[in-house]
């Protein structure tokens, strides 16, 4: 696990503070955007709350029983993805008894990853919850990403939540916690990592090794976001938006085909990532001509590419997804 960059460190040291005091909660929603560095923040909590033998300081000490378990990690077999071809769980599963990762897993009878988190995973969770800890300590749950949560499995959720016990601990980790049930918000405290000032982040990136100008470059890209820009310098984020650009431009144009791009899309893979670059294309042309008619035009592709990206995630057609956002780029000629 990397170390934490100074906006994560912020938000440890709250939840540190509060835990000192005696404040910290047993559910707790974790947000932010994506690839803040949520996942990372509640691991590294976890490897504090669960030490046997914490400094002077609180901080975990890494010697103990219990920080060797949470460090030896390890991929299932076959391994655990997200419909983004991520895996689940970036550092692997801990040996840690004490520690529940519970997130996208592969179907046990197909074989195939799961498109979200269903309420057999979740009542397992709860049982192993109201065990006794196998190392005498804490226990701490991360679930993520708590938007893959079913409907069925929130009422599986919410019973744990109204069942808390000391030294039992579940996080829920969220990009948009909005679209959780009401009644999981209401029960969980909230720590949240927000994007840091522009010079703290550029700086951060520079110190992962990026060149200061295309540092900038992508920082600009993302509206302030470090570890989406890191993440777009470092995969080729940066290159796939430039190709998303020229093509909504060639729809625009008439220069393509909406059915032609959509396949081209799905024959050169990252759909997902490609919708939302179209998205934030639309989003920030909109920003410029608000109010107007061609704001709203700009506003219905916005929403025609997110549209598109939550159906990726559904059993519709890839390619019927992905050609109702581009079409919305042939509908109407927009002028600046």
């Amino acid at each position: 696990m990397p170390p934490l960059a100074p906006w994560q460190q912020r938000t440890f040291d709250q939840a540190c503070s509060a835990l000192d005091a005696g404040q910290f909660g047993h559910a707790t929603l974790i947000v932010g955007p994506p690839r803040i560095g949520k996942r990372l923040l509640a691991e590294t909590l976890a490897r504090r709350v669960l030490c046997a033998a914490p400094e002077a300081d609180g901080a975990a000490c890494g010697r103990c029983k219990s920080c060797q378990l949470f460090a030896s990690r390890a991929q299932m077999e076959t391994l655990e993805i997200r419909p983004d071809g991520s895996p689940s769980h970036p550092w692997g599963h801990s040996a840690h008894p004490d520690l529940y990762f519970l997130g996208y897993e592969i179907h046990p009878r197909t074989g195939k990853p799961r498109t979200e988190i269903v309420i057999d995973q979740v009542r397992a969770l709860s049982d192993a919850l109201t065990l006794t800890a196998q190392l005498g300590g804490a226990q701490v749950a991360i679930l993520d990403p708590a938007s893959a949560v079913n409907w069925s499995a929130w009422n599986a959720v919410l019973k744990t939540l109204e069942e808390p016990q000391p030294g039992r601990f579940l996080w829920l980790l969220a990009d948009n916690p909005a679209r959780l049930p009401a009644t999981i918000r209401s029960r969980c405290q909230r720590l949240e990592l927000r994007l840091p000032p522009h010079d703290e982040a550029l700086d951060w990136l520079c110190q992962c090794g990026h060149p200061a100008d295309a540092a900038a470059d992508a920082l600009d890209a993302t509206r302030g976001h470090p570890g989406l820009a890191d993440a777009w310098l470092r995969d080729g984020g940066m290159a796939l938006r430039r190709e998303v650009l020229a093509d909504a431009r060639a729809l625009e144009q008439a220069r393509a085909e909406p059915d032609a791009v959509a396949q081209r899309w799905l024959a050169e893979g990252r759909a997902e990532e490609r919708l939302w670059h179209l998205a934030e294309l639309a989003r920030s042309h909109a920003a410029d001509l608000t109010g107007s008619p061609a704001d709203r035009t700009l506003m219905g592709r916005f929403d025609a590419a997110n549209r598109a990206r939550d159906l990726l995630r559904t059993q519709v057609r890839a390619e019927l997804a992905i050609h109702e956002a581009l079409l919305a780029w042939r509908a109407t000629t927009v002028k600046r």
